[in-house]
């Protein structure tokens, strides 16, 4: 069985460092705007954090998902080859 990694650790990198850079600028640009009620910044700010939250819920279960698939496709090939391997094995 031939298991291969797709993610890299200088792609998940640039990732964290995205999300890193997005979120310093979003609170640079609330703390400097004036013209924002605090309650309007609390709120934004609040949105984005659930929003943040339910896109890591939603990463998670597609993961699990396909880990899940892998894991029933593997089982179903061990199955088909020992039934093949029986098969050729038994001389009637």
């Amino acid at each position: 069985m031939n298991v291969q990694k797709t993610d890299s650790a200088l792609i998940m990198g640039l990732n964290i460092a995205g999300v890193v850079v997005a979120y310093t600028l979003l609170a640079i640009s609330l703390y400097l705007s004036t013209d924002v009620p605090l309650s309007t910044k609390g709120y934004w700010g609040m949105g984005i954090v659930l929003l943040t939250l339910s896109l890591i819920n939603v990463v998670k279960y597609r993961f699990d998902t396909r880990a899940l698939e892998d894991r029933i496709r593997q089982i179903e090939e061990a199955r088909n080859e020992k039934l093949l391997e029986e098969f050729v094995g038994d001389p009637k």
